[in-house]
């Protein structure tokens, strides 16, 4: 907010509706050596510059090999994910299909000081171009104190949220909301002790952290948002199963938004909820 007022329109200003002219924008500018922040209305509309985000922003540092030439300081900003109204066109993470490609780093904030601080570290500490991820719903739901300081918050580290000695739930985003909601039901129920683990970095992604959880615990839940086909949750579990499958007592299980488009009236049935989690981490535990 009022941000053109403060640092003026030299620095802060719109551009033409056009994604890939954005992006574009962007790349040049980072490879001049600023820090620019492109900022897309919906992670719906990134389409269109998704070429110059895979054949451009992520080959460049490769690309110029030992120079030291990069656009590191580059970040991609977008809201993303559901609002209970959305529809087709309202609704998308995107965060599979960018995880997919070597040379961006992609995270998604839960709440605002994580976002301050995992922005400020895309800005100002990362070599390579940052897609950054908000979920659109928390911009009005998450209530959180943010210092009004300079902090980072490293890219490459997972936080344990909640630490628990029975079966662990990763997850990031929107979604760690429902997943502490089912936490507290379903450790008043069973009597059970469950670690929650933000994953912050979706690529690349704390694969320690979760694995060394996992090992305690011997039984493992990922939850997402966005659909369940090839998804992030697919990442984590082959990772959990080629490096705790001895610990293991129980199937990986994943819970995520089924794999289809997102009509407004089915929404809430296509997307996880705290019902979906609660049942997940029930059947691990008994398993």
């Amino acid at each position: 907010m009022d941000l053109q007022t403060e640092f003026g329109s030299e620095r802060v200003f719109n551009t033409p509706l056009t994604e890939q002219g954005i992006v574009g924008f962007a790349i040049g500018a980072a490879a001049q050596g600023m820090k620019p922040v492109a900022e897309i209305q919906f992670a719906d509309y990134i389409f269109p510059a998704f070429d110059q985000i895979v054949n451009e922003a992520a080959k460049f540092r490769y690309r110029e090999g030992g120079t030291g030439v990069n656009v590191g300081g580059m970040v991609v900003r977008m809201p993303c994910g559901a609002v209970g109204h959305g529809a087709l066109y309202h609704t998308q993470s995107p965060e599979a299909l960018f995880a997919h490609v070597p040379g961006v780093q992609v995270v998604m904030p839960r709440s605002p000081s994580q976002a301050k601080g995992l922005l400020l570290s895309a800005i100002f500490q990362s070599n390579n171009p940052v897609i950054f991820m908000e979920p659109k719903i928390l911009y009005r739901a998450a209530v959180e104190h943010v210092p009004n300081e300079f902090y980072t918050i490293p890219l490459n580290k997972a936080e344990v949220v909640k630490p628990g000695s029975d079966v662990t739930v990763v997850s990031y985003g929107q979604p760690m909301y429902l997943c502490s909601e089912a936490i507290r039901a379903i450790e008043k129920d069973m009597g059970a002790s469950v670690e929650l683990i933000d994953l912050r970095t979706i690529y690349p992604w704390d694969r320690q952290t979760v694995l060394d959880s996992v090992k305690k615990t011997g039984r493992a839940i990922v939850v997402h948002e966005s659909m369940i086909n090839y998804g992030v949750g697919a990442e984590v579990a082959a990772t959990i199963q080629d490096g705790a499958f001895l610990r293991l007592e129980a199937p990986v299980k994943r819970v995520a938004g089924w794999s289809t488009h997102t009509g407004l009236t089915f929404e809430k049935l296509i997307l996880p909820d705290v019902a979906r989690i609660y049942d997940a981490i029930k059947q691990t535990l008994e398993y």
